[in-house]
């Protein structure tokens, strides 16, 4: 149907049909929108879990893999110099990199934006603004 007989179509009716029409496609398009953004924010959530899982489990193994390193290194640091010393400087190298990585993680927080249904912002953004043009047309 073109765009001049919907016009026309939309003139003859009665307003009060018009904004009932409207009142029951707007609260259609609201839930509709309320919908797309709880299955976007579900998938997120299962991703991020899934991801969050996978963190913990190289963070086993690598603290597991550090503690073999670190009695590696305090051995072989052993050699030449007393144990609780080797040990000592390997704690003091181990608290400046854990220093240096927290700061880091810090300022990355910082900058993190709180997770949000981009998708369904952005539609009901278009359909707003649909429903402008609409308005602005139907008033000409």
């Amino acid at each position: 149907m073109p765009e001049g007989d919907v016009q026309s179509d939309l003139r003859e009716r009665p307003i009060g049909d018009l904004l009932k029409e409207l009142s029951t496609q707007t609260s259609t398009l609201v839930r509709q929108e309320l919908e797309l953004a709880k299955a976007e924010m579900t998938e997120k959530g299962k991703q991020a879990g899934m991801g969050f899982g996978m963190f913990g489990g190289a963070g086993i193994f690598g603290c597991l893999a550090l503690g073999a390193l670190t009695a590696c290194i305090i051995a072989a640091l052993a050699t030449g110099i007393d144990l609780w010393l080797a040990a000592l400087i390997v704690a003091v190298v181990y608290g400046a990199i854990a220093g240096v990585l927290a700061l880091l993680g810090r300022n990355k927080t910082r900058e993190a934006v709180p997770p949000a249904p981009e998708q369904a912002i952005e539609s009901t953004k278009e359909d707003v603004q649909w429903a402008r043009n609409r308005a602005k047309a139907a008033s000409r």
